[in-house]
C-alpha cells in the first residue's frame, strides 16, 4: 500500500493514535465529569465556550514561536500542555479557581498541540495519498481506542477520578517519544497572502465547529444522561462507537483518493444529517442512545476524511502552511464557541437535549456547498493508486 511507505507520517500516525487513546478516555470523559462534579449542563457547555474563546486569542501567537522553534517543537510542547489538563479535571469540584485554571489551561494546550499538529501532518503528507493516509489515521486511533473508555469508566467508578485522569495524562505524555523520530519542519518568517488560501477552509471549520458544538459536546452530556450517569455504560458505549470506527476507518479515503470527493461529500453529508436526526431522537433512550452514537463512528469515517483531505491539500499548497492553519482552525473555534453558547443558553431557558441536538444541522449545507466547490476543482483520476 503505497500510503503506508511514508515513514513521517506513519510515525506522526503512531503519536496521534497513542495521544487519542487519551483523548478516548479521559478527554470523551472531560464534559460529562464536569456535570457530576457538580457544574450545571448549561455551564459546562459555556466553560468550552470560554475554552475556544481562550484558543481564538492565544493561536495567533503561535506563527512567532513556530517560526523560532519549528513545527516539531510546538507538537511535543502542545502534547505535555494537554497531558497536564488531565490531572486538574480531576480536581474540579463545582464552578470555582479550579474550573478557571482548567479552562484556561486547556486553551493554551489545545492552541500549541492542534494548530500545529494539523500543519506539521498537512506538511507531511502526500497529495496523491492524502485521502489514504487521514483515513487510516482515523481507524487506526479508533482500533488502539477502543479499550481506553471500558478502562476510564471503570477507574472513574471504583478507583476515583485523580487516577482514572492521571492514566490519561500519562498516555498523553508518552504519546510525545514518536516525535523525537520524526523530522523537523521549519516555518518561513514571512509569507505572501496565506490568509487568502484558508477562506474557504475557514467557513469549512467554522461551521464544523458549530457542529461539533451540538453533535459532540451536547451530545455527550446527553448520552450521560440517557445511561443515567453510569460511567461504566458511558464507556462501554463509547468502546461500542470505537469498534465501528476501526472498521469503517479507510473506506472512504479509497473513495477520495480515487477522484470521487464529490459523491464522497454528498455521502458523507447524508449519513452526518441522519446521525444527528438520530441522536437528537435517542436522546433519553438508552438503548437508542448507544445505537445513536455506534452510528457517529460511520459519521467519523466518512467525514473526517473528506473534510481534512480538502483542508490538508490546501493548507501544503498554500504559501504557509501554518499560518493557513492559524486561519482556519480560528474559524473553529469562532463557530464552536458561538454553538456551544447557544446550546447553553438554549438548555438554560428550558430547552430540551434534542433541540439543541439538531442545531448541528445547519453547519451541513454550508460544509456539502464548501467541500463540492473543492472536490469539483480537482483532477479525476480513473484509478486508485496501486502498491
Amino acid at each position: 500500500m503505497a500510503f503506508f511507505r511514508n515513514r513521517d507520517v506513519n510515525l506522526l500516525n503512531l503519536h496521534y493514535a497513542l495521544h487519542t487513546m487519551a483523548i478516548a478516555g479521559g478527554g470523551a470523559f472531560f464534559v460529562v465529569y464536569l456535570v457530576k462534579a457538580g457544574v450545571s449542563p448549561p455551564a459546562a457547555l459555556a466553560s468550552m465556550a470560554l475554552v475556544l474563546i481562550g484558543r481564538f486569542l492565544v493561536r495567533p501567537f503561535l506563527v512567532g514561536l513556530a517560526v523560532r522553534f519549528g513545527l516539531r517543537t510546538l507538537v511535543a510542547a502542545g502534547t505535555v500542555l494537554t497531558a497536564l489538563q488531565y490531572p486538574l479535571v480531576a480536581e474540579v469540584n463545582g464552578i470555582g479557581v479550579t474550573l478557571a485554571v482548567l479552562v484556561a489551561l486547556t486553551a493554551i494546550g489545545d492552541t500549541v498541540y492542534w494548530t500545529s499538529y494539523h500543519a506539521y501532518f498537512a506538511s507531511l503528507g502526500d497529495n496523491e495519498h492524502r485521502g489514504h493516509q487521514v483515513g487510516a489515521r482515523e481507524s487506526i486511533a479508533a482500533l488502539i481506542s477502543v479499550v481506553s473508555p471500558i478502562v476510564t469508566g471503570w477507574l472513574l467508578a471504583d478507583v476515583g477520578p485523580r487516577a482514572a485522569f492521571g492514566v490519561s495524562g500519562v498516555v498523553a505524555l508518552a504519546s510525545a517519544v514518536p516525535l523525537f523520530f520524526a523530522p523537523v519542519v521549519t516555518v518561513q518568517r514571512a509569507a505572501v497572502s496565506p490568509w487568502r488560501a484558508a477562506r474557504r477552509g475557514i467557513l469549512l471549520f467554522a461551521a464544523d465547529g458549530w457542529m461539533a458544538a451540538s453533535y459532540l459536546f451536547v451530545w455527550q452530556i446527553a448520552l450521560f444522561k440517557s445511561l443515567d450517569e453510569s460511567f461504566m455504560a458511558y464507556g462501554g458505549a463509547l468502546a461500542v462507537a470505537a469498534v465501528v470506527a476501526a472498521i469503517a476507518g479507510p473506506l472512504l479515503g479509497r473513495l477520495i483518493d480515487g477522484g470521487q470527493g464529490r459523491h464522497a461529500v454528498l455521502l458523507a453529508a447524508s449519513v452526518f444529517a441522519s446521525v444527528i436526526m438520530a441522536r437528537a431522537y435517542a436522546s433519553g433512550n438508552s438503548a437508542l442512545a448507544i445505537a445513536a452514537n455506534a452510528a457517529g463512528a460511520l459519521v467519523m469515517a466518512l467525514y473526517v476524511p473528506t473534510l481534512m483531505t480538502a483542508v490538508y491539500t490546501e493548507a501544503k499548497n498554500s504559501s504557509c502552511v501554518l499560518r493557513y492553519h492559524v486561519a482556519v482552525e480560528g474559524g473553529w473555534d469562532i463557530g464552536g464557541a458561538l454553538g456551544l453558547l447557544t446550546a447553553a443558553l438554549m438548555l438554560h431557558l428550558g430547552a430540551p437535549y434534542w433541540a439543541c441536538i439538531a442545531l448541528a444541522l445547519a453547519g451541513i449545507v454550508l460544509n456539502v456547498v464548501a467541500l463540492r466547490g473543492y472536490y469539483a476543482a480537482v483532477p479525476v483520476v480513473e484509478t486508485v493508486a496501486g502498491p
